[in-house]
């Protein structure tokens, strides 16, 4: 696979690569990131092809966007692709004031969400003039899950549904935007609002990886038949299909279980078998299905930035995944580099 091929990201018509340069790190999330190592980050990824970046308010309390913007504000904008998110308001503060976590030193504002209709309109706003760039081309209502708001999800979803959903769906009808989705950590969430609302586009963290595919059972076929489009994050389940089943590994932001650890083995023994690094085969399987057209990584160093565009592109056998369904570690309907391959052959 090739981190800069381009795919077309669903019924917009807009094509993307199909690697995503993610902004996350930038905000400095948990360790802080200097101005010139982000600046270099995103000059290598725009030297390496890639033409797609997302970002989002939480990142960074607004340092994220900042940054982003600074660092493509010369580049011709028909370009390249830029999502951001909404669903928090930022509003400027004393840093002595702000309880930055997990962020290090980040910008000097407080978040709340905020899912109103004239909150995500103000939240829109604010992010084209953090960023100062011309347009965001697609937008995500940010973390509606459970993940985030534990019990009172449902409060919120339905606040998004009727407030930032008509707010956004009034900027794609206008022509603001070229596209409007939902940015969680779960695919049922993504589920319920694609069965609830006209959405073009998801963007999922983490649920569906080599260790994940419950999602094929009902949401990725309804994207299918929608013509809806992913872009997909967390391919690493947070850690562990980087590091492997080593002690201390994380699986979804906590130290993995004994059982994730032994498929995780498993895993392993197969990459070994077919001399395939699981971080590559972890990458490549998410951007195989149809309705996932790009993957997207953040990274805090060039060397991270240029191994993951490496595992991206390294040839693995077919075999290889043949190999992981005989022995049940991956669901048998998923779709897998291969079958692409096939499906481009009988499309030309």
């Amino acid at each position: 696979m090739k981190p800069t091929e381009k795919r077309t990201f669903g019924r917009s018509g807009v094509d993307v690569t199909a690697f995503a340069f993610g902004t996350a790190p930038l905000g400095n999330f948990l360790h802080e990131v200097g101005e010139d190592a982000a600046q270099t980050m995103i000059d290598h990824a725009w030297d390496s092809g890639i033409r797609l970046f997302d970002t989002a308010p939480m990142y960074g309390h607004g340092l994220a966007e900042l940054r982003l913007g600074h660092a493509l504000r010369w580049k011709n904008r028909d370009d390249y692709v830029l999502t951001s998110k909404v669903g928090r308001v930022l509003q400027p503060a004393p840093r002595s004031s702000i309880d930055f976590a997990p962020w290090s030193n980040a910008a000097a504002n407080t978040m709340a969400f905020d899912y109103s209709y004239d909150g995500t309109m103000r939240a829109f706003e604010d992010s084209l003039q953090r960023l100062a760039l011309e347009r965001i081309d697609f937008v995500f209502i940010h973390d509606i899950d459970r993940f985030t708001h534990g019990d009172a999800q449902p409060e919120h979803f339905k606040a998004a549904m009727n407030g930032s959903w008509r707010a956004l769906e009034k900027l794609r009808s206008e022509g603001v935007v070229k596209g409007i989705g939902v940015g969680v950590n779960e695919w049922q969430v993504c589920y319920e609002a694609l069965q609830q609302r006209d959405f073009d586009c998801f963007l999922l963290a983490g649920r569906y990886t080599l260790l994940e595919q419950d999602a094929l059972e009902s949401f990725l076929p309804l994207c299918e038949e929608r013509g809806v489009t992913l872009l997909v994050g967390g391919g690493f389940n947070s850690g562990i299909l980087a590091t492997g089943a080593v002690s201390g590994a994380k699986y979804n932001y906590t130290p993995a279980p004994a059982d994730i650890l032994e498929r995780v083995s498993r895993i392993e023994a197969v990459c070994r078998e077919y001399d395939v690094p699981l971080p590559a085969a972890a990458l490549q399987f998410v951007v195989a299905h149809p309705a996932i057209r790009a993957f997207c990584a953040g990274t805090r160093t060039v060397e991270q930035l240029e191994q993951n565009l490496d595992w991206f592109s390294f040839p693995i056998p077919s075999g290889f995944w043949s190999a992981l369904k005989q022995r049940s570690l991956l669901a048998e309907n998923a779709p897998v580099p291969s079958d692409l391959k096939a499906r481009e052959l009988e499309t030309n």
